[in-house]
């Protein structure tokens, strides 16, 4: 079993906080999620995370203007400078100071950052040399009385203009200029948002929080002694020489309303606004004519982008998680992405492993695609949080209980609720399992301690299992279709029903403390189960007897929370837990809880070794990830400043309202504040049914991990004389089979597909015939992956279908040790079938037209013929 797992893709957030940009082509967007940067490829739709992590959560995000360079810039202002492309972290660097907003010039040699009431400006460092100190401060600019807000450079670069809380913008040069003192854009009654250049430089546009657009240009003063150098070809001195005043004042006069973004697109003169009521608009400047408004959210739009063209509209909800593109010409969505509102509680892959559902406390039920990272449906009948889901073995039905009372089937074919089962006396249900013939679903309950089952065609209750004395809290099937039911609870027992048997035996398995999850190994010979005090406990479902346990106290535990009194050795909150699952093959066990690790266990054997422990979030805006607080952050009074609420600081009056209940206090631990810091921890974690991925539903989100093997040097069976140069030259003579057979021994995957590649279509049969039945999987899945990436798509399909029919009697014998492989060959069959199945029906659709336009042409033609 591989344990070299890495981190891929986080898909259940797809916005928190920050700004939102574009790339420079256009074609892709980057967002901030938590400390980590988001990748949206709009073209290819496909999502990807960076694979860096910031000490905080993200603030600002500039990208260079050759898309090489990226600076992300945590809550604190510590900054990390990326190759974009690579995802690598060529420097950490720390301004000091919280940041509001980062601008590259156009020409990307300077970087402009917010320092408070200041404005730096940095040489932007060189990405392709290692240096020492590669930030080197070029001016710091003063002159602002408050918070700077945002930053605009010039499109020749020469100049920058800046706004501020001080309800004024100013006009800065980069470099001092003779006779040059910095322009004040005064007049506005609220804090400036954002300023603008138009594209020929003739006009300035300051947009502030309270609705009001200035359109500045020079004043009209013949006598000036500085007329002569206003009309100089110099670009550069054209800006900074003018002397601007007020040309008009417009107002959007929405009322109770703020503007809470914007952006400007100079080469059209678009202005984009978005309010805080969810609304935003496409203004045409200077004209100040509205081209487009439209509501697309519930809530105050955080950030908003526009792409290089004008033709995308970017916008990110911060408190709803949403992201959305817009097409304004077309009037359509590009990208609308949501996460779950609230904590992601459950997971569940499908069988083919393509696609993953997560239940949240929002009462939505979310199915996203592993491939692209994106959600294609929400299914949000529930009215209360989802405890538990999961998907019948064929896996065109999912299944979730709630608290609501309602455990509902979901049809994926026809994305509908077609089932909702009910008991008879309304109770809360927190586990859920169905049989692998998918016709029986069972919950179990918090309030009666009772296990329900229903028939999933009839929709009629089965039975009523009752014997738990407290809440049940996981329920598992046996996978092998054995009639039994396994059930765990609060009462430390688990009890495995025989329910389709005559005799209804019922065989309980006491344990030391509280069951917290249980999990059938794939054979369904062993049973694990993880309980309160930390112990892992594994019996052997034949006899009833405990075969294995291991004490995870001391691999789960870690992380202190900024309020705890006890160190993170000490505390007994995150030492358990709360969700088991087992690897493909049943070798290993995954298992997490309230930490911020993730543990996986070798349990082959009778032994319970842990083999890699996964941290699944370095965030120190979270609680948790901290094994020890630091003493530096406690005021005199003892507080942590960490938990004291500074909502009276917000700029928005709807965040500095207190919601606190009516006279409580508003210390640390005052259970009445609405206001809480989220911990890091992991609700569900669960296996890819092919074995090369694994999913966590944590507090950040959906986190993916999966196996990277193109940097991973694994020989199989390797010699003194194997080296690649002799696979090369073996199968220069032609000899194919045993050049592929050393290359699978090597165990690399350039050479692995190059061999592969060149092996003549009509050899392919015989190949696969007189290979090896131990490089049999590994050909298999090698051409399983090449499959999906491929455009050899005959190629690929011949060889998987010769290799299923020769060997098919060697894999059926060993279905239960070849199970990921045969389920990867599934799932890229499955992703080839569709692909070509859409292609044919538009393809069908296009030669429809086209056959249907001749038939129209015709007749056009014979009526004209007719009427000469």
């Amino acid at each position: 079993m591989k344990a070299n797992y890495k981190f891929s893709n986080i898909c259940g957030t797809v916005y928190q906080q920050g700004n939102i940009l574009f790339t420079p082509d256009g074609n892709t967007l980057l967002s901030p999620v938590g400390n980590r940067v988001s990748v949206f490829d709009l073209v290819n739709n496909k999502s990807r995370s960076l694979p860096v992590e910031n000490r905080k959560n993200i603030a600002a995000i500039a990208l260079s203007p050759d898309g090489n360079v990226l600076v992300s810039v945590d809550e604190d202002g510590r900054a990390l400078l990326v190759n974009f492309n690579r995802g690598v972290v060529l420097h950490h660097f720390n301004f000091q100071k919280p940041v509001q907003d980062i601008q590259f010039s156009h020409d990307g040699k300077f970087i402009a950052v917010t320092h408070d009431s200041h404005v730096q400006v940095w040489r932007t460092p060189n990405h392709l040399i290692r240096e020492f100190a590669p930030f080197v401060l070029h001016r710091t600019y003063t002159g602002h009385h408050a918070d700077v807000s945002s930053i605009r450079w010039s499109p020749d670069s020469t100049c920058f203009i800046t706004t501020s809380h001080d309800m004024t913008a100013r006009l800065f040069t980069l470099d001092p200029l003779e006779g040059f003192r910095p322009k004040t854009f005064a007049g506005h009654k609220d804090a400036v948002i954002g300023a603008y250049f138009s594209a020929n430089g003739k006009f300035i546009y300051t947009v502030s929080r309270d609705g009001a657009v200035f359109t500045w240009t020079a004043k009209d003063e013949p006598d000036d002694t500085e007329a002569p150098q206003l009309v100089s070809p110099a670009f550069a001195h054209s800006i900074p020489r003018i002397r601007w005043g007020v040309h008009d004042r417009h107002y959007f006069n929405l009322p109770h309303t703020k503007v809470v973004c914007t952006t400007f697109h100079p080469p059209s003169n678009l202005l984009v606004v978005g309010f805080s009521s969810g609304v935003f608009g496409l203004w045409e400047l200077p004209s100040f004519t509205n081209i487009h408004t439209l509501s697309i959210s519930q809530e105050k739009i955080s950030s908003v982008a526009i792409s290089p063209t004008g033709e995308w509209l970017a916008f990110g909800a911060r408190r709803l998680g949403q992201l959305l593109v817009w097409e304004w010409q077309s009037e359509s969505y590009i990208l609308k992405q949501q996460g779950h509102y609230f904590d992601m509680n459950t997971l569940a892959y499908a069988p083919d492993g393509q696609t993953i559902a997560t239940g949240g406390d929002d009462g939505k039920l979310k199915v996203w695609s592993v491939q692209n990272g994106f959600c294609f449906v929400t299914f949000s009948e529930h009215t209360a949080p989802i405890m538990g889901i999961t998907f019948a073995k064929h896996g065109s039905v999912l299944f979730s209980a709630s608290l609501d009372g309602t455990v509902r089937a979901f049809d994926l074919v026809r994305y509908r609720n077609f089932r909702t089962f009910t008991s008879p006396s309304p109770v809360q249900f927190s586990s859920i399992a169905v049989d692998p013939s998918g016709e029986v679903v069972a919950a179990g309950s918090t309030d009666t301690f009772e296990v329900f089952m229903w028939s999933v065609q009839t929709g009629k209750l089965l039975d009523i299992l009752a014997g738990h004395e407290a809440p049940v809290s996981a329920l598992a099937f046996s996978p092998t279709g054995a009639n039994q039911l396994a059930s765990g609870s609060w009462d430390r027992t688990i009890r495995i029903w025989s329910i389709f048997g005559r005799s209804r035996a019922v065989e309980p398995l006491a344990l030391s403390s509280d069951v917290l999850s249980i999990a059938f190994r794939p054979d369904g010979v062993e049973l694990g189960a993880s309980t309160l005090d930390g112990q892992i406990t594994f019996f052997d479902v034949r006899s009833g007897k405990q075969s294995n346990v291991i004490d995870g106290r001391k691999d789960v535990s870690g992380g202190r929370k900024a309020d705890d009194r006890v160190a993170a050795a000490n505390s007994s909150s995150t030492k358990a837990f709360t969700s088991l699952a087992y690897t493909a093959d049943g070798s290993c066990v995954l298992a997490g809880g309230n930490s911020k690790y993730v543990c996986l266990y070798d349990v082959r054997e009778g032994e319970g070794v842990l083999v890699k422990k996964f941290q699944i979030s370095e965030n120190l805006s979270l609680d948790g990830t901290q094994e020890f607080l630091d003493s530096r952050k406690v005021n005199d009074a003892g507080i942590n400043i960490d938990l004291i609420d500074d909502r009276g600081n917000a700029s928005d009056l709807e965040d500095r309202m207190d919601t606190a209940l009516p006279g409580a206090s508003r210390g640390a631990g005052d259970m009445s504040v609405r206001k809480h810091r989220q911990e890091a921890r992991t609700k569900c974690v669960r296996f890819s049914p092919t074995g090369r991925a694994w999913a966590a539903a944590s507090t950040e989100g959906l986190l993916i991990y999966s196996l990277d093997d193109t940097v991973m040097f694994d020989p199989f069976d390797l010699t003194m004389d194997l080296t690649p140069e002799a696979v090369l030259n073996i199968l220069a003579e032609g000899e194919y089979l045993k050049a592929l057979v050393l290359a699978f021994r090597l165990n690399e995957k350039p050479i692995i597909q190059q061999v592969y590649e060149r092996i003549p279509r009509s050899d392919i049969r015989l190949v696969a015939r007189q290979m090896p039945n131990v490089y049999i999987p590994a050909l298999l899945r090698f051409t399983s992956e090449h499959l999906e990436k491929s455009p050899h798509l005959e190629f690929d399909l011949i060889w998987v279908q010769t290799v299923i029919t020769a060997h098919g009697r060697f894999l059926r014998d060993r279905s239960g040790e070849h199970a990921p492989v045969l389920r990867a060959a599934q799932k890229a069959l499955g992703d080839v079938e569709g692909s070509i199945s859409r292609l044919c029906d538009e393809n069908t659709s296009t030669l429809q037209y086209l056959i249907d336009q001749s038939v129209v042409k015709h007749g056009l033609d014979a009526s004209d013929s007719l009427d000469d």
